[in-house]
């Protein structure tokens, strides 16, 4: 069979990309060179519709080790009683968990989108702001940090079935304690949606969710360094609130609701090849240098803010807890759009992306997020994070200015070579 050498040039090209730029966008992350690896494997090959050991196809017994295996590694990093590997995306495990909890029309309350939620917690354009009524809580005006106020009033006048905390654009820890005892009050339930902090999570390095959210969702890449794809997540099981039963009048576990909602209820085979991959990851997570990582994490984000504070940019809520900052650039006049466009041309990643209140399109924006796990997976400290905070500023300060952009490019680009991406692929 002749190579497709379009396909496979194109894909030289992202990695000389990827190798010599900033990635400083707060969803991304490099995986390990064993977790790429996995993904490439011959369990693409096999359909494997069901669990391990309810499969609806011969010849699972391999797969399944290995999906069981998965849901092991998972239950064991974040003391678990139910896990299921097999969402293609944590979007589609949140939908999952809505299609498992709900009936159209249900309300559910979640961070607006415009203050850093997402779009599965019931964006309008999005299923979960289609097929159920939507209501959102915020941020405060002043401290950037969610209303807490605000939710516990919005949940008791509108009794939503489900609250969702977690973001996509928010720098702080959760108050999980205090969302689940209004929860309590009105009668919802509680989920959490830690695809971007999990990592830290995981190590115990910010509040658990688990101690007080009946369900949990992440995504598997992001802080958790593994292959794109989506986990739903129980510490504890639990009778299903609706009463539903199985064909001997049993009253259902949520564990089984949930697993009929993943398949068939949002999706057919599982990607028993990414599988293979989340749990390599995984097992890299369970190790002290995963621990290390981690930590690291935060203290270059911490790092960062300080760098970005005294260069005067407004980082919303003055500061970070996690991963990432959001800046808010109205100070510095230039839109989210425009910093992302020449930042480009400098060969530095970030997106655009909309602050709370903000007074410009989602199409244009007056932000940018802006995050550290991919720079601290290259093996970047504390005392680099001058360089690029100096480099974003030098950016901003001389946008129309091609020739410069130009030779800051070739600066980033030597910058960046103390810090080899994939060496072994030559």
């Amino acid at each position: 069979m002749q190579k497709d050498t379009a396909v496979f040039s194109l894909i030289q090209k992202e990695l000389e990309r990827q190798r010599r730029g900033i990635e400083l966008i707060a969803s991304e992350n490099f995986t390990s060179l064993q977790t790429m690896q996995a993904m490439g494997n011959v369990m693409t090959n096999k359909y494997a519709e069901g669990y391990p050991g309810r499969r609806y196809y011969g010849g699972c017994e391999v797969v399944d080790e290995c999906e069981q295996l998965a849901i092991d590694r998972l239950k064991q990093i974040f003391n678990l009683e139910y896990a299921n590997v097999q969402p293609h995306s944590g979007a589609q495990a949140n939908a999952a968990v809505m299609l498992a909890l709900l009936q159209p029309g249900d309300p559910i309350l979640g961070l607006d989108l415009s203050m850093g939620g997402h779009l599965t917690h019931g964006s309008s354009v999005n299923f979960s702001g289609k097929l159920y009524q939507p209501h959102f809580y915020g941020v405060g005006r002043e401290t950037g940090t969610v209303d807490y106020e605000m939710l516990e009033a919005k949940a008791r006048e509108v009794k939503p079935k489900l609250i969702v905390c977690g973001a996509s654009a928010y720098s702080r820890d959760w108050d999980y304690a205090r969302i689940r005892k209004v929860a309590d009050e009105v009668g919802a339930l509680v989920m959490a949606d830690i695809a971007h902090p999990a990592g830290l999570i995981a190590k115990k390095l910010l509040n658990d969710p688990f101690d007080h959210c009946h369900i949990v969702t992440s995504t598997t890449h992001k802080t958790l360094r593994g292959p794109r794809g989506g986990i739903v997540m129980l510490r504890k099981d639990f009778e299903n609130p609706f009463g539903i039963k199985d064909p001997k009048g049993n009253i259902r576990m949520m564990s089984s609701l949930l697993d009929l909602a993943v398949f068939p209820g949002t999706q057919g085979g599982p990607l028993e090849h990414i599988i293979a991959a989340k749990a390599v990851a995984f097992g890299e997570i369970l190790t002290d240098e995963f621990t290390v990582y981690a930590k690291q994490i935060i203290s270059n984000a911490q790092a960062m803010s300080k760098a970005f504070n005294d260069k005067g940019y407004k980082s919303i809520s003055d500061g970070t807890d996690n991963h990432l900052l959001l800046l808010d650039l109205r100070n510095k006049n230039i839109s989210g759009k425009k910093a992302e466009q020449v930042l480009g041309k400098a060969d530095i990643t970030v997106n655009k992306n909309m602050v709370p209140f903000d007074d410009k399109s989602a199409f244009v924006t007056s932000g940018i997020r802006v995050g550290v796990p991919a720079v601290t997976t290259r093996g970047m400290k504390e005392e680099h994070m001058q360089f690029i905070v100096d480099s974003i500023d030098a950016a901003l300060m001389n946008a129309d200015d091609e020739a410069y952009l130009s030779s800051l490019k070739g600066k980033v680009n030597e910058f960046m070579t103390q810090f080899p991406l994939y060496p072994e692929l030559g």
